[in-house]
Formats: structure tokens, sequence, C-alpha cells
């Protein structure tokens, strides 16, 4: 089976909570896409591999990657992540 580099931009949510941080992916949060760290630069890339290894899984069983539409999104500080995963070739 040939397989293929797809990069995909998700929308993460980064905010302080309880003197930490705290993000997470809403169109993954089904997946477990959330976490903590001590500054907000720890806790984006904690997320950032997250997602990766969240997004790569999905890829391989060829299963569509979720999305929130931007009416749905927290108006807080929220920014985007991308990541290139290997999937099957289309």
């Amino acid at each position: 089976m040939s397989r293929e580099l797809r990069t995909y931009t998700l929308t993460v949510v980064v905010e302080p909570e309880e003197g930490a941080w705290h993000a997470h992916c809403p169109a993954l949060l089904d997946y477990g896409a959330a976490t903590w760290g001590a500054t907000r630069a720890e806790a984006l890339e904690h997320l950032r591999e997250m997602v990766a290894m969240v997004v790569e899984r999905l890829a391989e069983k060829g299963a569509p990657i979720p999305t929130v539409p931007a009416d749905h999104l927290p108006a807080s500080s929220t920014e985007r992540v991308v990541v290139t995963v290997c999937g099957p070739a289309a």
C-alpha cells in the first residue's frame, strides 16, 4: 500500500488556568486532545505532539479528520497548529 504525507491545520485553544496553562484542540477533544503545561509554550508543544499522534492514527485508519466550524470555537485565546503525517494514499 502506498503512503503519502498530508498536512493538517487545526485550531487549538490555550488558556491560563490555576497557575498553569491548559491547551486543547476542540475538533479532537473526543480523542483526548487536551493537556497542561507550566508555561504557555510548554502546553502548546505538548498539545502539538498529542494532535500529531491523534491525526496520524486517524489517517492510518483512513478516518476523516474532524473539524469544528469557526463559529463554534471559543472566543478565548485560539491559534492553529500544523501537523504533517504519513497515511495511506487517497
